[in-house]
């Protein structure tokens, strides 16, 4: 048997290395192999008093050293990476963390340009139809929502609102308009016959009105693109430019989060496979394996 004072001092230590445990393992390695031994011809009580001395004092250096590197905890590193991806991998010293960084300022510039383009585009369109299709609106003209505008590409004009102001209120009535397919809509929804209309007092008739009048172009947001065709042409593919460049942003924010998902993830994997890896093989390197149980499919017996 190998005298206690011969223990090599590897196979003291070497658990400090494996984690956040540091020298506290190495002490209590040291320690379960001094009280383990038999106590023989050449292991008496006072050498193996000088065994566990020189284990905390080897493990207290160790610790002390570590201390002095400042080293974090390695479980600190996926949550780096989630911050920032790269970040996890550059703390475990893996040089594919400058590849997940990279990628992070690809993407993000990617995304800011794209986001940009469809403001820009979507001021375009906007004014597009300030200016033009809107030109005649003798309202305060604000800006719409997206239905607003996406309305704007497809209808010709909208027609009036109430075609009888200062008179009551009266629906457009014209179907090719926006207005007028909007109360013909509402007429076939509650009137029983869309072309005879029912007293103005009844239930029919208001319901038929309110739909109108939530759904129908206002006084502030009429249009109309008549004679100015090659303009609702170039408002329609500023509009597609926009959507093209809003599709974009988001699959560039999708890819950022799938990079920080990813860096993560590969942090988390790399400090278990550091901290619960299998012991060394006997070549020295490091080895690892997954293990996992699947169930066959039984025949039954004829």
């Amino acid at each position: 048997m190998q005298p206690p004072s011969a223990v090599p001092r590897q196979a003291l230590t070497g658990g400090a290395h494996r984690g956040s445990r540091r020298g506290n393992l190495a002490l209590l390695c040291g320690l379960s192999l001094a009280v383990a031994l038999p106590t023989t011809a050449d292991a008496q009580p006072t050498q193996r008093s000088r065994l566990v001395s020189s284990v905390v004092a080897e493990s207290r250096e160790l610790d002390a050293s570590l201390r002095q590197t400042g080293a974090p905890a390695p479980w600190s590193a996926p949550l780096l990476s989630a911050i920032l991806p790269g970040a996890g991998q550059g703390l475990l010293r893996q040089q594919r963390g400058v590849v997940y960084a990279a990628l992070e300022g690809y993407l993000v510039l990617q995304a800011v340009r794209s986001n940009r383009d469809a403001s820009r585009e979507r001021d375009a369109y906007r004014e597009i139809a300030r200016t033009v299709a809107r030109a005649s609106s003798t309202g305060a003209r604000p800006d719409g929502d997206w239905p607003y505008y996406e309305r704007m590409q497809h209808a010709l004009e909208s027609g009036a609102y109430n075609r009888t102001p200062g008179n009551g209120f009266t629906p457009e009535s014209d179907p090719a308009t926006f207005n007028g397919s909007i109360w013909m809509l509402a007429r076939e929804t509650y009137w029983r016959d869309p072309d005879v209309p029912p007293d103005a007092g009844s239930v029919e008739f208001q319901r038929a009105l309110e739909f109108y009048q939530r759904r129908a172009a206002g006084e502030d947001f009429l249009w109309s693109w008549r004679d100015a065709q090659l303009e609702q042409d170039l408002y329609r593919q500023t509009i597609d430019r926009a959507n093209d460049a809003s599709r974009r942003t988001k699959q560039m924010v999708g890819l950022l989060l799938a990079n920080h998902a990813l860096s993560l993830v590969d942090a988390y994997a790399s400090v278990r496979l550091r901290v619960y890896g299998t012991p060394a093989a006997p070549g020295g390197e490091q080895q690892f394996g997954i293990m996992g149980t699947f169930q066959l499919p039984v025949m039954p017996r004829r």
